[in-house]
């Protein structure tokens, strides 16, 4: 790929992505795959203002090591100077970016309960620090390409081939043409355009039909809102969390929620694919789950707390997106995500609460907001899958109909 293209890409990470603001610290998450275009991302922070940027590396068989020959308490311990970290975030307030390459079968053998078990214990420590941080930083997720992700979507042409048609087809998705500070605009503007429809109709409940078999009916809270695209930190700094993003999404009540849900395109989780799946929702908590592949990683996502077997996200993407288009199914959530509508397990987002900047956390979570230390998308979008509404003021509403927008 062309570095004078590969450039755009990281000036956009750095500028609308996370919009690094003089004086502030960057962290940078990344694997092993593409560290020239990491330098790049670096530089262009600095370019951007930014006092420190600082990138951790990772891989994932190093991960899978860790796991077999860590015992369980050593691995669930949260250090000393792992907890001075995140105490650092919390006084700092960095930007956070987080370039994603990973083998989406990269942690496939592993303990998964080992791991589980290991996660959970360190949440308890991690959860005050995150919450302390939670909507006051600015972060964004995009993608480079690996090797064992290229062969994976494909298989037939070698690995530079690959690597390079990933390329492609991720700064196609991520709107990196000649202007994509320009496109990234106009885009956000008929996200934002969308969002102000579905705010303006008094929504009570969605209520979502497919051929499939998703009969499902989800409730919302009062005062919540349709996001979409850019938002801003309660700092003030506007920010673009995902490269690229097609979605419309609201934050729906927790404990309402009734009827069964069927995945439309597979769930790439801990490095391990869940594909073929199926989730029956009652009082709002996921209550049977069945998948034909990866079925017990499932089960173990929706015990991983109390939260976790509730919603935290529901989103709207018309099945006429771009990402859809390509004809890829990534095996990335990511782009899957934004391919389809779908929902989300876990963690909600107190942010969607109207004037949540009034509020503390703890009073979004009273409204409704879901609290968990997992947020895991799952996509249920399809070509005749259809939407309504139900409003305060007694209507119904189509918000899709054949996969896409109806209004």
């Amino acid at each position: 790929m062309k570095k004078s293209v590969l450039r755009k890409y990281a000036t956009l990470i750095a500028t609308v992505g996370v919009n690094v603001q003089k004086g502030q610290e960057v962290f940078i998450a990344a694997e092993l795959d593409q560290p020239e275009f990491v330098k790049m991302v670096v530089e262009e922070c600095y370019r951007a203002g930014a006092k420190r940027v600082v990138v951790d590396w990772d891989y994932q068989p190093l991960t899978k090591l860790h796991v077999r020959w860590r015992s369980q308490k050593n691995l669930s311990t949260l250090e000393n100077w792992e907890e001075a970290r995140w105490q650092h975030y919390v006084d700092e307030i960095p930007c956070r970016i987080y370039l994603i390459s990973e083998d989406p079968d990269g942690l496939r053998g592993v303990n998964q309960e080992k791991m589980a078990k290991a996660g959970q214990a360190k949440y308890k420590v991690i959860r005050p620090y995150r919450d302390q941080i939670e909507n006051k930083y600015q972060w964004c997720i995009a993608a480079v390409p690996g090797v064992a992700w290229a062969k994976k979507l494909f298989p037939n042409l070698s690995k530079a081939q690959a690597v390079e048609k990933l390329w492609e087809a991720i700064l196609a998705a991520s709107r990196v043409d000649d202007d994509p500070v320009a496109a990234w605009k106009a885009h956000n503007e008929d996200l934002a355009s969308r969002c102000a429809y579905l705010n303006d109709l008094g929504i009570t409940e969605l209520e979502y039909h497919s051929s499939n078999g998703t009969n499902f009916k989800v409730g919302m809270i009062e005062d919540a809102e349709f996001k979409g695209g850019g938002e801003n930190s309660l700092l003030g700094h506007f920010f673009n969390p995902n490269i690229p993003t097609e979605e419309v999404f609201i934050s729906p009540k927790r404990g309402v929620a009734e009827g069964i849900v069927y995945s439309t395109k597979p769930l790439s989780y801990q490095g391990q694919l869940i594909e073929n799946f199926s989730i029956r929702f009652e009082g709002g908590k996921a209550v049977e789950v069945h998948a034909e592949k990866n079925e017990a990683l499932l089960q173990k996502l929706i015990s991983m707390d109390e939260g976790a077997s509730y919603l935290g996200e529901c989103a709207l993407v018309p099945y006429n997106s771009p990402i859809q288009n390509s004809g890829l199914l990534f095996y990335n959530t990511l782009f899957d995500e934004n391919a389809a509508c779908h929902l989300a397990l876990g963690m909600g987002f107190a942010d969607t609460i109207k004037n949540f900047e009034n509020y503390t956390l703890d009073e979004c979570r009273a409204k409704g907001i879901n609290d968990s230390m997992v947020h895991e998308d799952f996509m249920i979008g399809s070509a005749d899958l259809s939407i309504d509404a139900h409003t305060r003021d007694g209507r119904t509403v189509p918000i899709f109909r054949d996969g896409n927008w109806a209004f």
